[in-house]
């Protein structure tokens, strides 16, 4: 076994340990902190895939664990934290927002890791829409968020993950 191999690895297992944190910090009501923490997971789930490009570590197992870990980073964790703060009142229709919103993400990765990537992706990246709704959550903590903008921003992320029309090149 190659060291080398694991550490873009290592990355995502740390881009999952602060998904995991961020879930923790909401229950604690510290949702700047779960905010940034989902942020900064962004920033190792970009690096992982660049240092496996680099060290030339790219795997199946690599692309699965990195699926896994997004989905809890920047599909469950800023669901979450957006139901505790803006959704949690709602009754049924904020559950059904966090749901769909952790769904599409989930439905999202693996369509991604079925399909051969040609450098196009098909529906917007979960990191992106994740950041999203981190940034979102780090506003609503300093001013008040009309509740319909929350509602149909989360409603729109959770269709850009899945969509066919939405198509990024990758940079």
């Amino acid at each position: 076994m190659k060291y080398k191999n694991q550490i873009p690895n290592l990355f995502t297992f740390l881009n999952l340990t602060l998904g995991i944190l961020a879930i923790i910090a909401i229950f604690y009501d510290q949702y700047g902190t779960s905010a940034w923490l989902i942020i900064f997971a962004g920033f190792l789930d970009r690096m992982d895939g660049h240092l496996a490009r680099i060290l030339n570590a790219e795997s199946d197992f690599g692309k699965e664990l990195d699926s896994l870990c997004d989905l809890i980073s920047f599909g469950v964790a800023p669901a979450i934290l957006m139901w505790h703060l803006n959704l949690m009142g709602t009754g049924a229709i904020g559950i059904i927002i966090t749901l769909i919103f952790a769904l599409c993400g989930a439905f999202r990765l693996a369509r991604y890791n079925i399909v051969e990537f040609d450098g196009v992706y098909m529906g917007v990246p979960i990191t992106i829409c994740g950041g999203l709704v981190a940034l979102m959550s780090l506003y609503s903590t300093r001013y008040t968020t009309s509740l319909p903008f929350v509602l149909i921003t989360m409603l729109l992320l959770s269709y850009a993950m899945v969509s066919k029309r939405i198509r990024l090149r990758k940079r």
